[in-house]
């Protein structure tokens, strides 16, 4: 029975990740016509969602790197790519030279209405119901809390 527990498909960590490569070939495919890849959708996806109201600070790139969970390291070309598409602007604070902050650009901001459809397209993809895969991101977050407690011991 030990030796089971050796085999790749009683893998999570190989499910997960096969899974995740699958999901990646789909968002390619959807992404292309926005001429984004999917590391730079997931950034366009936490600016659309914290767009600053007027008056109200943009988001940091320290901000930015925690909702998508990226070292700054990482972050930074992805950022590059995107202002040099027109997307972004990043801009240093005028308090803190040390602050970055990540604006939208009006292009940016229009590119929200084309990719509303990629959730849809890729929801039907998956052949779950809305339910099963409500169900699979909760398992998921629940099992990405345990993960990361037990790493920080």
């Amino acid at each position: 029975m030990k030796d089971e527990l050796l085999r790749l498909d009683r893998q999570v960590c190989f499910a997960v990740h096969a899974t995740s490569r699958a999901l990646d070939g789909v968002y390619r495919r959807e992404l292309a016509e926005l001429g984004l890849t999917y590391p730079q959708y997931l950034v366009m996806l936490v600016l659309w969602e914290h767009q600053p109201a007027a008056g109200d600070p943009p988001l940091t790139l320290k901000r930015l790197g925690q909702a998508l969970r990226l070292d700054s390291g990482t972050l930074s070309p992805l950022l590059k790519r995107l202002e040099a598409a027109g997307l972004v602007r990043r801009d240093r604070d005028t308090r803190d030279e040390r602050s970055l902050h990540v604006r939208l650009t009006p292009a940016g901001a229009a590119l929200r209405a084309r990719a509303r459809k990629v959730p849809e397209r890729v929801f039907a993809a998956t052949g779950l119901d809305e339910s099963e895969l409500t169900h699979l991101r909760q398992v998921l977050a629940r099992v990405t809390t345990a993960l990361d407690a037990e790493a920080a011991i």
